[in-house]
C-alpha cells in the first residue's frame, strides 16, 4: 500500500502486509486496511499503526465500512462468516462498540450515513435492507427491495442529509427508500371500500406469524430507476446539483447516468443526462425531461442544508506506540517505530494506491 499526499503529489509512506489487501477505507482521522482475517487501523495524522484486529471471521470480499465523520470514526465489518452479524468498532477509542444481529444470511453490503449515526446493511439475498442507529444498534427502518429473486447488492449509499437511501444490484432496477415514519396523526380517510379493506388487512397482521406480518410491514421503494442494462456492477450516489436532488449511477461499461429525483412524490426517476467516461467525454442531455419547472426554493434550501458535524482539535484513542518504517512488513503483535507526519492537518487527507501483485504488497503506479 502506497500513501500519497493529495495536494503535493508526493509519497508519504508505503506499507506491506502479511496477506492480500482486500479493501481500504479512510476519513480525516483513521485509515483502515482490511485483510481476509485481520484489520489494521492507522492514525491518519502520522500513519502510526494504532490497532490490529486479529482473527476476524473470514472476509473474502474485504467487506467493511468506515464513517466519513471523523468525530464518529465507527468501523463496521462482518462478525460472522455464516450469519448477518455486524461487528461495530469505535476507531477513536479503539474499543468494540456492539454487535448487531442484522440478517439471517451473510452480509453483502454496509454503509454509514454522513454523520455516522446510522448504518445500513444488506445480506447476500439482497431482498431486505435494514437501517440501525449507531452506536446502540437499534433497528430503525426495514425496507424490502424485492421478493421474487435474490440479487447481489453492489451499492448502498445514503444521501448527505440522510433522508434517502439508495440500493443498486446486478439487476436493471435501482431502488431509493425514504427514511421517514408515518405518524398516527394522519387525517381520517373517507369511508371507502378500499380504505375499509386496508384497515382490515392491517389488523389481520396482528394474528399472523411474526415473519409474515413483518414482511407485510416492510416499506417499499419510494422511487426507482430502470437501467437499460442488467448483470453489470454499478455504483450509485445521491447528490445535490444546482440545489436539486439527483441520482448518479456509474456502470462498469463506462457510463455515468444522471437522474432527477422527485423528493415529494418519488416514483420513476427521469433520465436527464448520460456521459461516457471512456469515449469522447461528450454529455448527452435529455432536454425534453430537463425542462420541468424547478422545485420551490424552500425545499432546495432544505436539501442543500449541510449537517453540522462537531469538530474537535484532539480525539481520544491516539497512541504513541506504533508506526512502520518504509517498506517494512508490519508484525502481527509488535509495532515498529518511525512516524511520518503531515505538514498541515487542515490539508486534504492522503490518497491510497493499491494494486494487485504479490499478496499483501501494493506496487507504485
Amino acid at each position: 500500500m502506497n500513501v500519497y499526499h493529495f495536494k503535493k503529489g508526493t509519497e508519504i509512506c508505503n506499507y506491506s502486509y502479511s496477506s492480500k489487501i482486500l479493501s481500504i477505507r479512510l476519513n480525516r482521522q483513521r485509515l483502515v486496511v482490511c485483510l481476509e482475517e485481520s484489520i489494521y487501523i492507522h492514525n491518519i495524522k502520522d500513519m502510526k499503526l494504532l490497532k490490529t484486529i486479529m482473527d476476524t471471521p473470514p472476509n473474502t470480499t474485504g467487506l467493511c465500512a468506515l464513517s466519513i465523520n471523523h468525530a464518529n470514526s465507527y468501523l463496521a465489518y462482518p462478525g460472522s462468516a455464516t450469519s448477518g452479524e455486524i461487528a461495530l468498532y469505535d476507531g477513536n477509542t479503539l474499543k468494540t462498540a456492539c454487535t448487531i444481529p442484522a440478517h439471517d444470511g451473510p452480509l453483502a453490503a454496509l454503509a454509514f450515513n454522513s454523520t455516522g449515526s446510522k448504518l445500513a446493511s444488506a445480506s447476500e439475498k439482497g431482498t431486505v435492507i435494514r437501517v440501525f442507529s449507531i452506536p446502540g444498534g437499534q433497528k430503525l427502518y426495514e425496507f424490502r427491495r424485492g421478493m421474487k429473486r435474490y440479487v447481489n447488492i453492489s451499492s448502498l449509499v445514503f444521501s448527505m442529509d440522510s433522508q434517502f437511501l439508495c440500493a443498486s444490484s446486478n439487476t436493471e432496477t435501482v431502488h431509493i427508500f425514504k427514511l421517514e415514519h408515518l405518524t398516527d396523526s394522519r387525517p381520517e380517510e373517507p369511508p371507502t371500500w378500499s380504505g375499509y379493506m386496508g384497515k382490515m388487512f392491517q389488523a389481520a397482521t396482528n394474528y399472523l406469524p411474526a415473519q409474515v406480518s413483518g414482511m407485510m410491514n416492510q416499506d417499499r421503494a419510494f422511487a426507482t430507476v430502470r437501467l437499460n442494462i442488467s448483470g453489470q456492477r454499478n455504483i450509485c450516489a445521491l447528490s445535490t446539483i444546482q440545489k436539486l436532488p439527483r441520482l448518479l449511477v456509474t456502470t462498469s461499461d463506462g457510463h455515468l447516468y444522471i437522474y432527477n429525483l422527485d423528493p415529494q412524490d418519488g416514483g420513476e426517476c427521469v433520465l436527464i443526462k448520460k456521459h461516457s467516461l471512456l469515449g469522447s467525454g461528450k454529455m448527452e442531455e435529455n432536454t425534453e425531461n430537463d425542462l420541468r419547472p424547478p422545485l420551490p426554493q424552500s425545499y432546495a434550501a432544505t436539501v442543500a442544508r449541510q449537517s453540522t458535524v462537531p469538530s474537535t482539535s484532539t480525539m481520544p484513542g491516539y497512541s504513541e506506540d506504533g508506526g512502520a518504517l518504509r517498506g517494512e512488513v508490519i508484525p502481527e503483535h509488535e509495532f515498529a517505530t518511525g512516524p511520518v507526519c503531515l505538514d498541515d492537518e487542515n490539508e486534504f487527507p492522503p490518497i491510497i494506491l493499491c494494486r494487485g501483485g504479490q499478496p499483501g504488497k501494493a506496487k507504485r503506479s
